[in-house]
Protein backbone atom coordinates (compact mmCIF):
# COMPACT_ATOMS: atom_id res chain seq x y z
CA UNK A 1 0.00 0.00 0.00
CA UNK A 2 1.32 3.33 -0.48
CA UNK A 3 2.39 5.78 1.88
CA UNK A 4 -0.17 8.27 2.44
CA UNK A 5 1.86 11.42 3.21
CA UNK A 6 -0.76 13.55 3.26
CA UNK A 7 -2.94 11.76 5.44
CA UNK A 8 0.23 11.30 7.93
CA UNK A 9 1.07 14.58 7.97
CA UNK A 10 -2.48 15.52 9.14
CA UNK A 11 -2.68 12.86 12.06
CA UNK A 12 0.42 13.72 13.39
CA UNK A 13 0.54 17.19 13.66
CA UNK A 14 -2.77 17.05 15.54
CA UNK A 15 -1.26 14.72 18.34
CA UNK A 16 2.02 16.21 18.22
CA UNK A 17 3.22 18.61 20.67
CA UNK A 18 6.91 19.15 22.40
CA UNK A 19 5.02 19.62 26.07
CA UNK A 20 3.98 16.07 25.98
CA UNK A 21 6.76 13.36 27.36
CA UNK A 22 5.77 10.48 25.42
CA UNK A 23 2.79 10.40 22.64
CA UNK A 24 1.65 7.59 21.13
CA UNK A 25 0.50 7.30 17.36
CA UNK A 26 -2.48 5.87 17.35
CA UNK A 27 -2.57 2.49 14.81
CA UNK A 28 0.67 2.04 15.24
CA UNK A 29 3.24 0.60 17.81
CA UNK A 30 5.89 3.63 17.49
CA UNK A 31 5.54 6.50 19.82
CA UNK A 32 7.18 10.22 20.35
CA UNK A 33 9.66 11.38 23.31
CA UNK A 34 10.44 14.36 24.10
CA UNK A 35 13.53 14.02 26.00
CA UNK A 36 14.99 17.06 27.74
CA UNK A 37 18.43 17.82 26.25
CA UNK A 38 21.01 20.51 28.26
CA UNK A 39 23.64 22.36 25.68
CA UNK A 40 26.77 23.41 27.31
CA UNK A 41 28.17 26.59 25.65
CA UNK A 42 31.73 25.47 24.06
CA UNK A 43 34.10 26.74 26.06
CA UNK A 44 35.88 28.17 23.43
CA UNK A 45 35.85 32.26 23.98
CA UNK A 46 35.71 32.57 19.92
CA UNK A 47 32.19 32.80 20.29
CA UNK A 48 29.45 35.49 20.10
CA UNK A 49 28.72 36.54 23.86
CA UNK A 50 25.68 38.37 23.32
CA UNK A 51 24.05 35.01 22.05
CA UNK A 52 24.53 33.57 25.72
CA UNK A 53 21.31 35.32 26.86
CA UNK A 54 19.14 32.85 24.84
CA UNK A 55 18.07 30.46 27.42
CA UNK A 56 16.13 28.62 24.79
CA UNK A 57 19.28 27.68 22.92
CA UNK A 58 20.89 26.28 25.88
CA UNK A 59 17.89 23.87 27.35
CA UNK A 60 15.13 22.51 25.42
CA UNK A 61 13.42 19.03 24.28
CA UNK A 62 14.33 17.05 21.22
CA UNK A 63 11.64 14.22 19.66
CA UNK A 64 12.59 10.60 19.57
CA UNK A 65 10.69 8.14 17.40
CA UNK A 66 10.92 4.92 18.96
CA UNK A 67 10.03 1.28 17.35
CA UNK A 68 7.94 -1.01 18.48
CA UNK A 69 10.77 -2.86 18.94
CA UNK A 70 12.24 -1.20 21.77
CA UNK A 71 15.43 -3.72 21.55
CA UNK A 72 16.44 -2.27 18.22
CA UNK A 73 20.26 -0.97 18.46
CA UNK A 74 19.85 1.60 15.29
CA UNK A 75 19.35 5.21 15.17
CA UNK A 76 18.91 7.45 12.48
CA UNK A 77 19.52 10.98 13.36
CA UNK A 78 17.56 13.27 11.53
CA UNK A 79 18.64 17.13 10.51
CA UNK A 80 16.86 19.98 9.63
CA UNK A 81 17.21 22.84 7.13
CA UNK A 82 18.15 25.89 7.63
CA UNK A 83 15.77 28.74 9.43
CA UNK A 84 13.39 25.94 10.23
CA UNK A 85 11.07 27.29 13.21
CA UNK A 86 8.83 24.43 13.55
CA UNK A 87 9.13 20.15 13.48
CA UNK A 88 5.91 20.13 12.08
CA UNK A 89 7.53 19.28 8.26
CA UNK A 90 9.38 16.28 9.46
CA UNK A 91 6.91 14.60 11.71
CA UNK A 92 6.05 12.43 8.67
CA UNK A 93 9.22 12.10 7.78
CA UNK A 94 10.75 10.54 10.91
CA UNK A 95 7.81 8.47 11.46
CA UNK A 96 7.92 6.54 8.04
CA UNK A 97 12.48 6.19 8.53
CA UNK A 98 11.32 4.78 11.87
CA UNK A 99 8.81 2.43 10.45
CA UNK A 100 10.53 1.30 7.48
CA UNK A 101 13.98 0.67 9.41
CA UNK A 102 12.33 -0.16 12.74
CA UNK A 103 15.43 2.36 14.14
CA UNK A 104 15.08 5.12 16.54
CA UNK A 105 14.44 8.27 14.53
CA UNK A 106 15.88 10.93 16.46
CA UNK A 107 14.87 14.89 15.03
CA UNK A 108 17.78 17.46 16.67
CA UNK A 109 17.42 20.86 16.43
CA UNK A 110 20.40 22.70 15.23
CA UNK A 111 21.07 25.79 17.53
CA UNK A 112 19.23 28.48 17.54
CA UNK A 113 16.36 26.20 15.03
CA UNK A 114 12.62 24.96 16.33
CA UNK A 115 12.80 25.45 19.82
CA UNK A 116 16.07 26.13 20.15
CA UNK A 117 14.86 29.96 19.33
CA UNK A 118 12.88 32.93 21.05
CA UNK A 119 9.19 32.44 20.40
CA UNK A 120 9.77 36.41 19.16
CA UNK A 121 11.38 35.08 16.33
CA UNK A 122 8.06 33.33 15.05
CA UNK A 123 5.48 36.16 16.00
CA UNK A 124 4.86 38.00 12.52
CA UNK A 125 3.98 41.13 14.37
CA UNK A 126 7.27 41.16 16.09
CA UNK A 127 9.39 39.83 13.11
CA UNK A 128 7.06 42.93 10.93
CA UNK A 129 9.33 45.65 12.89
CA UNK A 130 12.41 44.40 12.52
CA UNK A 131 11.91 43.95 8.79
CA UNK A 132 10.84 47.72 8.71
CA UNK A 133 14.14 48.40 10.34
CA UNK A 134 16.04 46.46 8.08
CA UNK A 135 14.00 48.43 4.90
CA UNK A 136 15.26 51.73 6.63
CA UNK A 137 18.73 50.64 6.37
CA UNK A 138 19.08 48.90 3.05
CA UNK A 139 16.08 49.47 1.28
CA UNK A 140 13.58 47.16 -0.09
CA UNK A 141 15.48 43.81 0.39
CA UNK A 142 14.88 40.67 -1.87
CA UNK A 143 13.13 38.06 -0.62
CA UNK A 144 12.59 39.71 2.72
CA UNK A 145 9.71 38.15 4.84
CA UNK A 146 8.44 38.42 8.40
CA UNK A 147 9.47 34.68 8.16
CA UNK A 148 13.35 35.01 7.19
CA UNK A 149 14.13 38.56 8.80
CA UNK A 150 15.59 37.44 12.38
CA UNK A 151 17.94 34.84 10.64
CA UNK A 152 18.97 37.55 8.20
CA UNK A 153 19.35 40.22 10.43
CA UNK A 154 21.50 38.25 12.63
CA UNK A 155 23.72 36.85 10.00
CA UNK A 156 24.27 39.94 8.64
CA UNK A 157 24.82 41.57 11.81
CA UNK A 158 27.96 38.28 12.84
CA UNK A 159 28.13 36.77 9.65
CA UNK A 160 30.38 34.19 11.87
CA UNK A 161 27.06 32.86 13.82
CA UNK A 162 26.99 30.36 10.76
CA UNK A 163 29.85 28.69 11.76
CA UNK A 164 29.14 29.58 15.74
CA UNK A 165 25.67 27.76 15.07
CA UNK A 166 27.54 24.46 13.67
CA UNK A 167 29.62 24.31 15.85
CA UNK A 168 27.55 24.15 18.85
CA UNK A 169 25.21 21.57 17.18
CA UNK A 170 28.26 19.51 16.64
CA UNK A 171 29.31 19.64 20.40
CA UNK A 172 25.85 18.96 21.43
CA UNK A 173 25.93 15.77 18.94
CA UNK A 174 28.70 14.46 20.34
CA UNK A 175 27.22 15.19 23.54
CA UNK A 176 24.31 12.85 22.92
CA UNK A 177 26.28 10.47 21.05
CA UNK A 178 28.33 10.15 23.76
CA UNK A 179 24.74 9.61 26.39
CA UNK A 180 24.23 6.62 24.22
CA UNK A 181 27.55 4.70 23.93
CA UNK A 182 27.63 5.38 27.58
CA UNK A 183 24.04 4.11 28.39
CA UNK A 184 22.78 7.00 29.40
CA UNK A 185 19.96 7.70 27.49
CA UNK A 186 16.86 7.41 28.57
CA UNK A 187 15.07 6.22 25.87
CA UNK A 188 18.02 4.96 23.58
CA UNK A 189 19.45 1.24 24.15
CA UNK A 190 22.98 1.70 25.11
CA UNK A 191 25.53 1.13 22.08
CA UNK A 192 23.45 1.81 19.53
CA UNK A 193 24.79 2.55 15.89
CA UNK A 194 24.13 6.06 14.29
CA UNK A 195 22.98 6.65 10.66
CA UNK A 196 22.35 10.28 9.84
CA UNK A 197 18.96 11.54 7.19
CA UNK A 198 20.79 15.02 6.47
CA UNK A 199 18.27 17.57 4.78
CA UNK A 200 19.45 20.87 3.07
CA UNK A 201 21.95 22.98 5.29
CA UNK A 202 21.41 20.05 7.87
CA UNK A 203 23.67 17.55 5.25
CA UNK A 204 26.42 20.39 5.35
CA UNK A 205 26.61 19.91 9.06
CA UNK A 206 26.15 15.91 8.56
CA UNK A 207 29.87 16.29 5.75
CA UNK A 208 31.50 18.13 8.77
CA UNK A 209 30.33 15.73 11.42
CA UNK A 210 31.89 12.93 9.12
CA UNK A 211 34.64 14.36 8.49
CA UNK A 212 35.92 15.63 11.56
CA UNK A 213 34.31 12.56 13.39
CA UNK A 214 35.67 13.55 17.29
CA UNK A 215 35.39 10.55 19.36
CA UNK A 216 35.28 8.12 17.08
CA UNK A 217 31.51 8.01 17.14
CA UNK A 218 30.75 7.88 13.68
CA UNK A 219 33.43 5.87 11.71
CA UNK A 220 30.59 3.44 10.81
CA UNK A 221 27.98 5.90 10.29
CA UNK A 222 26.36 5.90 6.65
CA UNK A 223 24.74 9.52 5.49
CA UNK A 224 22.01 9.99 3.57
CA UNK A 225 21.78 13.21 1.71
CA UNK A 226 18.60 14.65 0.31
CA UNK A 227 18.63 18.23 -1.15
CA UNK A 228 22.15 18.96 -0.21
CA UNK A 229 26.13 17.60 -0.19
CA UNK A 230 27.31 20.65 -2.03
CA UNK A 231 30.15 23.29 -0.53
CA UNK A 232 28.69 26.46 0.63
CA UNK A 233 30.02 28.78 -2.11
CA UNK A 234 27.50 26.66 -4.65
CA UNK A 235 24.42 27.48 -2.46
CA UNK A 236 22.03 30.04 -2.87
CA UNK A 237 20.17 30.58 0.18
CA UNK A 238 17.91 33.60 -0.97
CA UNK A 239 14.49 32.83 -0.03
CA UNK A 240 11.48 34.15 2.06
CA UNK A 241 11.92 31.06 4.30
CA UNK A 242 15.74 30.69 4.55
CA UNK A 243 17.13 34.34 4.21
CA UNK A 244 17.02 37.86 2.49
CA UNK A 245 19.53 38.70 -0.15
CA UNK A 246 20.91 41.57 1.89
CA UNK A 247 21.81 38.75 4.80
CA UNK A 248 23.06 35.76 1.97
CA UNK A 249 25.28 38.44 0.14
CA UNK A 250 27.00 39.39 3.49
CA UNK A 251 27.86 35.92 4.69
CA UNK A 252 28.38 34.52 0.96
CA UNK A 253 31.13 37.64 0.61
CA UNK A 254 32.42 36.74 3.96
CA UNK A 255 33.29 33.50 3.77
CA UNK A 256 34.64 33.94 0.48
CA UNK A 257 36.85 36.70 0.65
CA UNK A 258 37.44 37.21 4.23
CA UNK A 259 36.98 34.45 6.23
CA UNK A 260 40.45 33.30 5.63
CA UNK A 261 42.17 36.60 5.97
CA UNK A 262 41.33 36.25 9.48
CA UNK A 263 42.80 32.79 9.85
CA UNK A 264 45.88 34.05 9.17
CA UNK A 265 45.96 36.24 12.69
CA UNK A 266 46.99 34.76 15.60
CA UNK A 267 43.60 34.44 17.57
CA UNK A 268 41.55 31.18 19.06
CA UNK A 269 39.47 31.26 16.54
CA UNK A 270 42.23 31.00 13.73
CA UNK A 271 43.95 28.51 16.18
CA UNK A 272 40.93 26.47 15.79
CA UNK A 273 40.53 26.83 12.83
CA UNK A 274 44.32 25.54 11.69
CA UNK A 275 44.35 22.74 13.72
CA UNK A 276 41.69 20.94 14.48
CA UNK A 277 40.30 18.50 12.83
CA UNK A 278 36.92 19.95 13.13
CA UNK A 279 38.29 23.19 12.18
CA UNK A 280 39.87 22.10 8.51
CA UNK A 281 36.79 20.24 7.72
CA UNK A 282 34.44 23.21 7.99
CA UNK A 283 37.13 25.44 6.05
CA UNK A 284 37.26 23.04 2.79
CA UNK A 285 33.33 22.62 3.10
CA UNK A 286 33.02 26.12 2.12
CA UNK A 287 34.24 25.97 -1.78
CA UNK A 288 35.91 23.66 -3.77
CA UNK A 289 39.02 24.85 -4.17
CA UNK A 290 39.80 24.96 -0.39
CA UNK A 291 42.11 22.46 1.43
CA UNK A 292 41.07 20.58 -1.60
CA UNK A 293 42.83 17.32 -1.14
CA UNK A 294 41.85 17.47 2.66
CA UNK A 295 38.03 17.55 1.67
CA UNK A 296 38.86 15.12 -1.09
CA UNK A 297 40.56 12.54 0.83
CA UNK A 298 38.32 12.07 3.37
CA UNK A 299 35.05 11.98 1.04
CA UNK A 300 37.09 8.52 -0.89
CA UNK A 301 37.51 6.91 2.62
CA UNK A 302 33.52 7.80 3.01
CA UNK A 303 33.04 5.72 0.10
CA UNK A 304 29.77 4.27 -0.31
CA UNK A 305 28.58 5.50 2.92
CA UNK A 306 27.10 8.50 1.67
CA UNK A 307 24.17 8.93 -0.66
CA UNK A 308 22.83 12.11 -1.97
CA UNK A 309 19.65 12.89 -3.98
CA UNK A 310 18.66 15.92 -5.24
CA UNK A 311 16.29 17.72 -7.59
CA UNK A 312 16.20 18.70 -11.00
CA UNK A 313 14.56 22.28 -10.11
CA UNK A 314 16.54 22.78 -6.71
CA UNK A 315 17.14 26.39 -6.87
CA UNK A 316 19.00 26.31 -3.63
CA UNK A 317 21.55 23.78 -3.31
CA UNK A 318 21.19 22.99 -7.20
CA UNK A 319 22.42 19.82 -8.31
CA UNK A 320 25.69 21.08 -10.28
CA UNK A 321 26.95 22.15 -7.58
CA UNK A 322 26.48 18.66 -5.85
CA UNK A 323 28.31 17.15 -8.49
CA UNK A 324 30.81 19.53 -8.42
CA UNK A 325 31.73 19.00 -4.79
CA UNK A 326 31.52 15.22 -5.18
CA UNK A 327 33.66 14.54 -8.19
CA UNK A 328 36.96 13.79 -8.78
CA UNK A 329 36.16 12.07 -5.24
CA UNK A 330 34.79 8.46 -5.76
CA UNK A 331 31.60 9.77 -4.92
CA UNK A 332 30.08 10.98 -7.90
CA UNK A 333 28.49 7.36 -8.38
CA UNK A 334 26.43 8.07 -5.13
CA UNK A 335 24.76 11.08 -6.71
CA UNK A 336 21.21 10.81 -8.27
CA UNK A 337 19.51 13.68 -9.75
CA UNK A 338 15.54 12.91 -9.72
CA UNK A 339 12.59 15.31 -10.78
CA UNK A 340 9.30 15.40 -9.09
CA UNK A 341 6.19 15.70 -11.37
CA UNK A 342 4.26 18.35 -9.22
CA UNK A 343 5.61 22.04 -8.52
CA UNK A 344 7.88 21.95 -5.54
CA UNK A 345 10.45 23.51 -3.94
CA UNK A 346 13.52 23.52 -2.56
CA UNK A 347 12.22 24.74 0.90
CA UNK A 348 8.79 22.49 0.40
CA UNK A 349 9.80 19.42 -1.82
CA UNK A 350 6.14 17.55 -0.42
CA UNK A 351 3.51 20.05 -0.89
CA UNK A 352 0.22 19.03 0.58
CA UNK A 353 -2.46 19.77 -2.22
CA UNK A 354 -6.46 18.69 -1.75
CA UNK A 355 -6.43 17.64 -5.41
CA UNK A 356 -5.59 14.67 -7.02
CA UNK A 357 -1.63 15.76 -6.95
CA UNK A 358 -1.15 14.66 -3.87
CA UNK A 359 -0.97 11.00 -4.76
CA UNK A 360 1.82 12.44 -7.14
CA UNK A 361 3.31 13.72 -3.67
CA UNK A 362 2.61 10.54 -2.00
CA UNK A 363 4.26 8.61 -4.87
CA UNK A 364 7.22 10.86 -4.72
CA UNK A 365 7.64 10.80 -0.94
CA UNK A 366 7.34 6.79 -0.95
CA UNK A 367 10.42 6.59 -3.45
CA UNK A 368 12.66 8.92 -1.90
CA UNK A 369 11.84 7.44 1.70
CA UNK A 370 12.08 4.17 0.79
CA UNK A 371 15.16 4.52 -0.76
CA UNK A 372 16.48 5.87 2.34
CA UNK A 373 15.36 2.96 4.49
CA UNK A 374 17.23 1.05 2.57
CA UNK A 375 20.35 2.52 2.18
CA UNK A 376 20.13 3.11 5.94
CA UNK A 377 19.50 -0.02 7.18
Amino acid sequence: MMMNYTVKYGELKEIFSSDINKISIPGSGICIHNVQFNSEEPSDCFLNINDSRFGENSVFSYPVFSPEDPKNRRIILLFHGLNERSWLKYLVWAYYLCELTGSYVVLFPIAFHINRSPEAWRDPRQMSLVMDERRSSFGNISGSSFANVALSERLNEDPLRFFFSGYRTLNDIMKLASTVRKGEHPVIPAGSRIDIFAYSIGAFLSQILLMSDPGDLFSESKLFIFCGGSVFSNMHGTSKLIMDEQAFERIYDYYLHDFEKTIVRKNPLSGFLNSTRTGLSFRSMIDTSRLRSFREKIFRSLGDRMHSVSLINDRVIPPAGILSTMKLTGSMQNVEIIEFPYQYSHENPFPLFTSEISMKVNSCFEMIFTQAAEFLI
